[in-house]
């Protein structure tokens, strides 16, 4: 991404000028490159060398700042061809060669992928070498859709909220196999799965990045190497960890089970549902909180299916994240989860959907809280709730006021019909679902997480 930012003209820099700000000094430190243009006669170089950097290593986005002059300065300068194409690194055959053999040598190997520029190429070869090879795959935070999830192999998300059996695969391997990831706090459980700086697992690290390999863990092998170039140079290897890879797919399966939820609408049952009606390029979005889950482990991502969402836990990324998705694929279903809290963030979106003409189909958990906030409190400071609670609008006049159709659905058993009528309308629908405050996660209610808090100070004290 390249962002091109106002500035205030060259003769009043430094002077407080209004709306000035350095740009260097705000986006320096979240963006590969912020620069800003104060010579005209440099317009293309920086555009170019912006273009470059975003594309480059590890994708990210570049910030430049224009000056008010320099929206109007005059130059001869021919425009620029367009970005040239950036080829990705290739692996070089010993370093393919050594991941073979440290394949070979292991009883429990697991294959660990997430990051961008995946192609379609990229991951049907690896997708055949794992199943060849018989080799769980497990998905870093919010990269499922990345890998198909019907696949034998895939055995699960390693993401907020991290599964038991996904822990274990991560703690127990004896070979990781990290392909296009960069280990943040989500993917490794707080930096707990794997040994700070070297781990007691043998890792491969494989990235386009070099600045990414040996960040954190130092690898038993650094190779350099783009993700689609990596898998398709990877030739099949056996081992005897058949069992392994059955048992976490078992797992994996088994983790679809949760008991039935709290209240009017059970998300357990919805998502099953929309799990057998939803196309299979369905593109699902969904912003921050508890409600996440739902999208992010109870879905089976196929090869055509697409999940939009914020590494960074962004609240209110999900609606703008669907109707971009509308805007580049308006022939596609489109869903976004968002909790009541979440979608206030950017609910008036709504009017960029209904001006765009591209509406979505949006899912409001409504449960009159901040649902991970609260999960926190009641884990460390049960009883104690602050500031939690919500005074929600009416959701559903809200969406018709922006056009869109909208329901309130407070059956589970309604749910079906209503998301087919969604489904039909043209103009994107809200459906605003009610949903108990004690179905705050899948397998504990928020009293028994409360309780499990008193109990478990009680026994302290």
């Amino acid at each position: 991404m390249v962002v091109f930012g106002g500035q205030v003209g060259t003769d009043m820099k430094g002077r407080e000028a209004f709306q000035e700000i350095d740009y260097r000094a705000v986006f320096g430190t979240v963006a590969k490159w912020a620069v800003e243009i104060d010579d005209v006669s440099r317009l293309t170089e920086i555009v170019a060398r912006a273009w470059t950097t975003a594309l480059a290593g590890r994708p990210g986005p570049v910030v430049i700042a224009l000056p008010e002059d320099m929206l109007s300065a005059e130059t001869d300068l021919p425009p620029l061809k367009g970005p040239s194409p950036i080829f990705e690194p290739a692996p070089d055959s010993d370093a393919i060669a050594s991941v073979g053999a440290l394949l070979a040598g292991a009883s429990k190997p697991l294959i660990l992928i997430g990051g961008a520029n995946w192609t379609e190429a990229g991951r049907t070869a690896l997708q055949a070498f794992a199943e060849s090879s018989d080799i769980p795959v497990v998905a870093a935070f919010r990269f499922q859709d990345q890998f198909n999830n019907h696949s034998p192999v895939f055995v699960g998300e390693a993401g907020v909220g991290m599964l038991a059996h996904v822990k274990a695969l991560l703690r127990d391997a004896d070979l990781i196999l990290a392909i296009n990831v960069r280990f943040g706090e989500m993917t490794t459980d707080g930096y707990s799965l794997l040994s700070v700086p070297e781990p007691t697992q043998k890792l491969i690290h494989v990235h386009a990045s070099d600045r990414e390999i040996g960040k954190i863990y130092v690898p038993t092998l650094g190779i350099q190497a783009g993700p689609n170039a990596f898998a398709k140079a990877l030739t099949p290897v056996s081992g005897k960890w058949a069992d392994w890879r059955a048992a976490a797919r078992e797992a994996y399966e088994a983790s679809f089970n949760a008991p039935t939820q709290p209240g009017p609408v059970d998300m357990v049952a919805v998502t099953a549902w929309l799990r057998e009606a939803l196309p299979p390029d369905v593109i699902l979005t969904n912003g921050a909180g508890n409600f996440t889950v739902w999208p992010n482990k109870f879905f089976k991502f196929g090869p055509e299916a697409r999940l939009l969402a914020p590494q960074s836990g962004a609240m209110g990324y999900g609606l703008p994240a669907a109707i971009a998705a509308k805007v580049a694929f308006p022939e596609r279903t489109v869903v976004c989860f968002a909790g009541d809290g979440d979608f206030q963030m950017n609910c008036q979106e709504l009017g960029t959907a209904m001006q765009a003409g591209a509406q979505p189909i949006v899912l409001v958990l409504n449960n009159g809280i901040y649902g991970t906030i609260r999960a926190h409190q009641e884990r460390n400071y049960p009883a104690r709730v602050s500031g939690t609670e919500l005074e929600n609008p009416d959701f559903v006049t809200l969406a018709r006021a922006y056009g869109f159709h909208a329901e309130r659905v407070e059956r589970t058993a309604d749910f079906p019909a209503a998301f087919q009528r969604a489904l039909a309308s043209s103009k994107g629908a809200v459906l605003d679902l009610t949903i108990s405050p004690e179905a705050l996660t899948p397998r504990q209610t928020l009293s028994q997480m409360r309780d499990a808090a008193l109990a478990s100070q009680k026994a302290r004290a």
